[in-house]
């Protein structure tokens, strides 16, 4: 467990700190395309490799996600707005181990709705990962999630969950982010999985493009992510893809 968890730390940390480097150009006129570069390059200064680059035939080495679009947007030339609000999703490999995470960034000033969810998904994620520790069953996590997110009038998307990971990418078990809490297997010290809440404004319901990749909400409102990578220990939990610089929420809406 010990050699586990500090390899998944390492990964982890360097995935952080790819997203530390995006908040530096997140702007109004900022290609997704650029931060898909800044992602590839960081990762691959730090000694790495990006996961998401070739898997299963994605073209580029971070997903960025904005406004209704839920999960895997492949990054483009367009250009972001004020007023976007944005995930990031970043993967590294490092000595054969995978961190995986993602943060919500804003463009500018963005609507109160926007604010709102944002922080919501990401106090729905931190609540669930507080309660993480052995013996308790999975359903745990993703129940805790929908009953904090349902309370404020938003949906937890079903289509898309959290998974397994260590020296593959997506492994067992998967972890749901709604759901009662009995259900799954019960967890044990030495488990690594993601925590990666998909919260949407509106319905829950998500459909994806032409693409095969970007998935969007169906009536077209606003989504938000956010991810870490956790790890079960004999009490509790450890987090490995938290950011160095305390920027894990964006500090423009803090």
């Amino acid at each position: 467990m010990i050699e586990s968890f500090e390899k998944t730390k390492l990964a982890g940390s360097i995935a952080s700190g790819a997203l530390d480097e995006v908040d530096k150009i997140v702007r109004p006129g900022v290609s997704t395309d650029e931060i898909d570069k800044l992602c590839y390059d960081y990762i691959n200064d730090h000694k790495a490799y990006s996961a998401p680059l070739y898997y299963r035939g994605f073209p580029k080495s971070c997903c960025t996600s904005t406004n209704h679009i839920v999960c895997h947007g492949i990054p483009s030339s367009k250009t972001l707005k004020d007023g976007d609000i944005l995930n990031v999703d970043v993967t590294a490999i490092k000595d054969g181990w995978h961190g995986d995470t993602s943060r919500m960034f804003v463009v500018g000033d963005c609507s109160v709705k926007a604010k709102k969810l944002i922080r919501i998904t990401y106090e729905s994620m931190m609540k669930a990962i507080s309660i993480i520790k052995s013996n308790i069953n999975i359903g745990h996590i993703g129940h805790t999630i929908q009953k904090n997110v349902e309370a404020e009038g938003f949906s937890v998307v079903r289509d898309f969950c959290g998974h397994g990971i260590g020296e593959n990418f997506h492994e067992s078990p998967n972890v749901l982010h709604y759901g009662s809490k009995d259900l799954g297997p019960k967890l044990k010290a030495g488990m690594i999985f993601t925590v990666e809440p998909m919260i949407n404004a509106g319905n829950y319901e998500t459909k994806t493009l032409k693409d095969g990749w970007t998935a969007v909400t169906k009536d077209k409102s606003l989504s938000a992510q956010f991810e870490h990578t956790v790890g079960v220990t004999d009490d509790g939990y450890e987090i490995f893809t938290l950011s160095e610089k305390g920027l894990n929420f964006p500090p423009n809406l803090e």
